[in-house]
């Protein structure tokens, strides 16, 4: 059984944070071209980065690659990070996915964090605000639950 809607008219999930495993989002969003299976490795290195570091708090999967999309760019990732992170005593791949620059030229991902306490409108508003598309629009996205 599936937590992950359907795609609306536009091509995007319904708008709303919609929460499944990795292994879910994969198989939903991973296998529909070459393209999305490169993207898939990143992804699960990002997470899997992300997990080892102790303080991941929350995890959100945005962009055009939670899309129908055929062939996306690359992977846009927020993740919230525990308020006793801190990113200065991180080295190699790790540190790379906290310096947002680096993390698009190494990884081939799009990737924001802030700490719990940096959140502002709390978590909530915080994680909601990757709904929005350049343009304004609303769109659905997918957290990564365990």
């Amino acid at each position: 059984m599936t937590s992950l809607p359907d795609f609306n008219a536009a091509g995007d999930l319904p708008i709303g944070v919609h929460a499944a495993p990795l292994d879910e989002v994969i198989a939903r969003f991973g296998i529909a071209s070459t393209q999305r299976l490169q993207i898939v490795a990143r992804l699960r290195r990002v997470y899997t980065l992300a997990k080892e570091t102790g303080h991941l708090a929350r995890f959100v999967v945005f962009g055009s690659f939670v899309t129908n999309k055929p062939a996306p760019n690359d992977v846009d990732i927020f993740m919230l990070m525990e308020n006793t992170f801190d990113a200065s005593q991180l080295a190699g791949e790790t540190a790379i996915l906290f310096d947002h620059l680096a993390a698009q030229n190494y990884f081939g991902a799009s990737i924001f964090w802030v700490r719990r306490l940096a959140a502002l409108g709390g978590e909530a508003a915080t994680i909601e605000y990757w709904q929005i598309k350049r343009g304004g629009e609303r769109r659905g996205i997918v957290e990564v639950r365990a």
